[in-house]
């Protein structure tokens, strides 16, 4: 006995739905293949740049070796960028001082931000160093930083990072991942301005077990002005 063929309708019904879920497989199938080489692409990025940081660690050390062979000094290069964090509040502060804060982004106490160090930040620093902190982070802590703490700003809220944001603001810079944001502010790269702009404030937390002494300067056994590398052990104690 043979079958009886579907009716036409049916018959276009059934062609109709086959075809849209082979266009449904298909884009199935691109987008796990796009996500699947972004993944790629963010991985080789990483070891790029870890290649980079690692061969310029390693031009410093040979130079440091050279010096020291043939009895010379070698100057460490000057630091790109500092991390800076506010220990004060508004308390008995001048007009002037408060504005240079809210310059600088740190509006509240214990709000930490990277800065480029030229002429006219330092100088900006030097004016309210009786109320913030600073020094120069090392990879890690800017890692740490990044990862623990990061938040960016998207359409006027602040939402915590994470690879699609970074890509919806930051995707026409070729800025892709978090490893891209943590490159350019250590490396102070040349969009530096544009990923700081794009990052919110650091909102750390009060350092366990308490500040030596706020209204003292880090050099006199306190807390404020320039700590240099032990800014790294502050932060650690804050995130």
């Amino acid at each position: 006995m043979t079958a009886i063929p579907p009716p036409e309708r049916k018959r276009m019904v059934l062609a109709a739905y086959k075809e849209k879920q082979q266009e449904k497989q298909k884009k199935k199938k691109e987008i796990k293949k796009k996500a699947h080489d972004k993944r790629n692409e963010m991985i080789r990025r990483y070891y790029k740049y870890r290649r980079a940081i690692a061969a310029e660690e390693k031009v410093k050390k040979n130079q440091r070796k050279l010096a020291k062979t043939f009895g010379h000094y070698f100057v460490e290069p000057e630091p790109k960028i500092a991390f800076v964090v506010r220990i004060r509040g508004i308390c008995d502060m001048d007009p002037k001082p408060r504005k240079i804060l809210q310059l600088l982004r740190l509006r509240r106490i214990f709000s930490g931000v990277f800065i480029k160090l030229n002429a006219a930040t330092i100088n900006m620093m030097r004016m309210v160093t009786p109320y913030i902190t600073w020094g120069y982070p090392s990879l890690m802590t800017v890692r740490k930083l990044m990862y623990k703490r990061g938040f960016g700003r998207h359409h006027g809220a602040r939402i915590r990072l994470n690879n699609n944001i970074i890509e919806k603001n930051l995707g026409k810079k070729k800025i892709i991942c978090m490893e891209d944001l943590i490159y350019q502010l250590y490396t102070c790269g040349p969009l530096f301005k544009e990923v700081n702009s794009f990052l919110s404030p650091f909102k750390l937390q009060a350092p366990r077990g308490g500040m030596a002494a706020k209204r003292k300067h880090f050099v006199e056994g306190g807390d404020a002005g320039n700590r240099e590398i032990y800014i790294n052990k502050l932060v650690k104690r804050m995130l």
